[in-house]
C-alpha cells in the first residue's frame, strides 16, 4: 500500500478547508498536526500553511509515511514541541547529548533531528543548526536553526533569550531567593571553576520553589549562559545538585542530574512574534520533591 497519497482540488479554497472537507474530513488537530510536520504538499512544495491558496487542478499530496519518523524520536524520547521554516524547539530526555562529541557522533539530539527533517522532506539537504547546548544529563528545552543566517541572529540576541530551568539540590539556601554572581574559568579536564579574577562572568538568578526533607526544588533564571554555570554557583554556595557527583554532590538514588531546562521566551528571528515555551519536571524528578501524605 503507498504511503503517498494525491487528491484533486476541484474548486478554489484555502488549503485548511480542503484538509477538514471532502474527500479527506480530517480532524482540525489532525491536519495542524500533518502541516506541522511538513507532510503535506501542494504543488510538490511541504513547505505550506493552513491558508495557502488553492486553485482547481492543483494536486494535495498527504504523505503518511512521514508521521512514523516521528514516532521514531518518541522512541529515544526526544519530542518536537514547534518547528517552521526557521526554527526547531524539542524537549530533550536526559541521556542524550545535543550534538555529537569524540566518543558519541550518531546518537545526538543534532544528528536524530537532522534524519528526521530529511525523512519529512525527502531531502538530504535538510539540516538544522546548533544554537545553544545542554548537558547530556539536562532534560529540556532546545531550541535549533534551520539556516545558517537564523542560527546567527538567535545566537546574537542570545542574552535577550528567558531561559528558565529548575533544579532540586541537596539541602536549603539560607535565603529563599538571590542572584549568584562568579567568574568562571574551565580547567584544562573540562570541569569549570570559579576565580577571582579574569574568566567569564555568570550571573544565575534563584528562588526556592519548595523544601522537601533534605532537598529543595529550586527555580532559577540565567541572565548568562556559561558552561556549567548552574552547576558550578549552586555548589559553591554549599547546595549541590542531586546526583552531580562532578560538582561534588554526595551519592543519590537518582541516576541522572536533577536539572531540567522548563521555560524559553525569545522573538521569533524572522517574524518577530513573540514565542514562549514551557516543559513540566520530569515524572522521575517530581518524585523526589512530592510531599508525602501523613
Amino acid at each position: 500500500m503507498s504511503d503517498q497519497h494525491e487528491y484533486h482540488v476541484a474548486s478554489k479554497c484555502v488549503l485548511m478547508a480542503f484538509l477538514l472537507g471532502p474527500p479527506l474530513r480530517l480532524t482540525r488537530t489532525r491536519a495542524k498536526e500533518l502541516l506541522k510536520f511538513q507532510a503535506v504538499a501542494v504543488r510538490g512544495k511541504t513547505r505550506v500553511r493552513h491558508d495557502t491558496q488553492l486553485a482547481p487542478g492543483d494536486i494535495v499530496e498527504i504523505s503518511t509515511h512521514r508521521q512514523a519518523d516521528d514516532r521514531s524520536l518518541g522512541r529515544a524520547g526526544l519530542r518536537i514541541v514547534h518547528i517552521d521554516d526557521a526554527i526547531v524547539v524539542i524537549d530533550k530526555p536526559a541521556g542524550l547529548l545535543s550534538m555529537g562529541s569524540d566518543r558519541e557522533k550518531e546518537k545526538t539530539a543534532h544528528r536524530m533531528l537532522n534524519e528526521h527533517l530529511k525523512a519529512l522532506a525527502k531531502s538530504p539537504r535538510q539540516q538544522v543548526f546548533i544554537v545553544h547546548r545542554l548537558d547530556r544529563e539536562t532534560s529540556g528545552l532546545m531550541v535549533f536553526a534551520r539556516s545558517e543566517a537564523v542560527q546567527s541572529a538567535l545566537q546574537r540576541n542570545w542574552k535577550d533569550v528567558t531561559k528558565c530551568y529548575l533544579a532540586i539540590v541537596e539541602g536549603t539556601p539560607s535565603h529563599a531567593g538571590g542572584t549568584l554572581r562568579d567568574h568562571l574559568v574551565e580547567s584544562k579536564s573540562f570541569k569549570v571553576h570559579r576565580v577571582e579574577r579574569g574568566g567569564d562572568l555568570a550571573i544565575t538568578h534563584y528562588r526556592v520553589i519548595r523544601t522537601v526533607d533534605d532537598r529543595s526544588l529550586l527555580e532559577l533564571m540565567l541572565e548568562t549562559g556559561r558552561k556549567h554555570q548552574i552547576r558550578v554557583q549552586l555548589a559553591a554556595i554549599g547546595h549541590p545538585i542531586l546526583g552531580d557527583d562532578k560538582y561534588g554532590a554526595r551519592p543519590s538514588a537518582t541516576r541522572r542530574l536533577a536539572l531540567h531546562s522548563c521555560e524559553l521566551k525569545f522573538q521569533h528571528p524572522v517574524s518577530g512574534a513573540s514565542m514562549e515555551f514551557h516543559s513540566e519536571l520530569p515524572d522521575s524528578l517530581k518524585a523526589l520533591v512530592e510531599r508525602r501524605r501523613p
